[in-house]
């Protein structure tokens, strides 16, 4: 019954990962067999033989790779090793904190951490795995609103790449609207895949995020401490895009 209650358990776990991630996210193999995690520190992720951090080498597991943990153990020096199954044929030891489990108690919390530490991309990309891994956690809104401005943050940045790369006598020679070329701008691509989109200012030639995250705040959680400032930023994009 115990064994049954577990697969249960694993199941529904899985479940909650495939429909809570986006599609690309999706696409992504997921292990079966143990409590599924998923890798957020690629720093620490290595793949290795046994739980010792001297041992072989398998794989080094990227950021966003599902892995299904089957047992755990710590080393001689207090540190904790899972061992998974990254794939149907492929297993080993990882250190615990290179991954994080939504079945796992006070892994929201320590993703958080991980992800104040982070900037720009890292930082959304992080975000990003914590609003589908953990659709539930109170600390929710403060990862919408840390999500929302580390995307703000980017788009001056970016503004000025589109705006550097693009051949403006090119762009006229085409004939194609010149505001195209900037929403088609190749570095806005790694951002669109975390769920990040942008809207353009045509006058200024500059990208502002759209601001869905913290939408999603003021409409979810309206009496959140995170509310009053997505309100704020909501206010400064419209005045933006009115211009």
């Amino acid at each position: 019954m115990k064994n049954n209650s577990s697969r249960v358990f694993s199941i529904s776990i899985v479940v909650v990962f495939c429909f809570a991630l986006p599609a690309f996210a999706q696409k992504r193999r997921i292990p079966r067999g143990g409590r599924l995690a998923i890798v957020v520190d690629e720093r620490l992720s290595a793949l290795r033989l046994a739980p010792n951090l001297s041992a072989r080498l398998v794989e080094r597991l990227s950021r966003g790779r599902f892995v299904a943990i089957i047992a755990t153990t710590h080393d001689r020096h207090g540190v904790t090793f899972y061992r998974v199954k990254a794939t149907r044929r492929k297993r080993g030891w990882i250190q615990s904190d290179a991954v994080v489990s939504s079945s796992q108690v006070a892994d929201d919390q320590r993703l958080v951490r991980l992800i104040r530490d982070s900037k720009e991309f890292e930082l959304v990309a992080r975000a990003r795995i914590f609003l589908d891994a953990f659709p539930l956690s109170p600390m929710r809104p403060t990862v919408l609103l840390l999500y929302g401005d580390a995307a703000e943050g980017v788009s001056e940045k970016l503004s000025t790449e589109a705006a550097r790369r693009l051949d403006e006598e090119k762009i006229a020679a085409s004939g194609a609207p010149q505001f195209t070329y900037f929403m088609n701008f190749n570095g806005l691509d790694r951002y669109n895949r975390q769920g990040v989109k942008f809207a353009f200012d045509r006058s200024a030639k500059r990208f502002h995020y759209d601001g869905a995250a913290w939408r999603e705040i003021v409409q979810r959680y309206p009496n959140s401490p995170e509310a009053a400032e997505a309100r704020q930023r909501l206010d400064a994009l419209s005045a933006f895009l009115k211009n």
